[in-house]
């Protein structure tokens, strides 16, 4: 009867993100459209070590069948992007700072919880992963330090990996480890990498913040747009949900719903986001 119920949930909440996908349309389209009006930003050189992630096939958690999703070579940050090194960036490039920011890249929380332009919280640790900014300003920072933001699939990717294996999903505690990690209060406060890296050498996928992706809404769609060019309007949203290959995961679906649930200028306080490059473009 758990399983079952568990089935009803996760239908239930496609379908409400399905009927939300579809009132957010016009409003990304627009946002999207504006989106090459910003001015050039200043280069940052952050100092965070990249991990070269070798590339494979994987299951995503995500499909209408059984197509395994081919994922090549590519560098990720070890960790997320901390308060310093964005407060770093705002200096740099003032059109980002709070009061500069045009509101269509932001909603009206975008880093609500900073003294004020270029000062951080008074409880926030400098060296804890940044929260409270937008999908558009986070892709802003990786193009100013001339990287990007992971796509979906590479960040799941590397998400299945614990500390021993690159692929622990078939282990029976994984979700439930998890979820207890998204269930702690006011993780996101931590400092990053106080915790141990996984197989890759990555740092706190799950135990201080969620995170950006590139295509963040890609999971709307249908199998066949996984492996095509998304245009702008395929990051947000699509003509179908689709459907699962492990319902019963359920740290996965709540990763992929509220991602789903999401629009790129939302921010929000618990969720960050990290780096990501080429392997071919390994110089700052």
């Amino acid at each position: 009867m758990i399983k079952i119920a568990k089935i009803f949930l996760f239908l239930g909440g496609f379908f409400f993100l399905m009927v939300s996908c579809e009132k957010a349309n016009t409003l990304q389209s627009k946002e999207i459209a504006s989106n090459n009006t910003t001015e050039k930003d200043a280069a940052i050189t952050p100092d965070v070590q990249m991990v070269l992630i070798k590339g494979g096939d994987y299951q995503p958690f995500y499909g209408e069948d059984s197509t395994l999703v081919k994922v090549d070579d590519f560098l990720l940050d070890e960790r997320p992007v901390t308060n310093a090194e964005f407060l770093d960036f705002v200096k740099k490039n003032p059109q980002w700072k709070r009061s500069e920011v045009q509101t269509i890249y932001v909603d009206d929380t975008y880093l609500k919880d900073w003294q004020d332009d270029e000062t951080l919280p008074k409880d926030a640790d400098p060296n804890a992963a940044v929260v409270y900014v937008s999908w558009f300003a986070a892709k802003a920072y990786a193009k100013s330090a001339g990287k990007r933001l992971p796509t979906l699939d590479e960040w799941e990717y590397v998400a299945m990996a614990d500390e021993e294996t690159a692929n622990a999903r078939d282990k029976p505690d994984y979700s439930a480890h998890l979820i207890n990690l998204y269930n702690e209060k006011n993780r996101q406060k931590n400092k990053v990498k106080i915790s141990a890296p996984n197989y890759w050498g990555a740092y706190n996928m799950f135990d201080l913040v969620w995170e950006w992706t590139d295509d963040f809404n890609s999971i709307m769609t249908t199998s066949d747009s996984r492996t095509a060019e998304f245009d702008d309007k395929g990051l947000f949203c699509a003509s179908a949900a689709t459907t699962t290959t492990d319902v019963l995961n359920y740290a996965s679906f709540m990763r992929y719903a509220f991602r789903s649930s999401l629009k790129a200028n939302y921010t929000v306080g618990n969720l960050g986001f990290r780096c990501a490059k080429d392997p071919q473009n390994t110089s700052k």
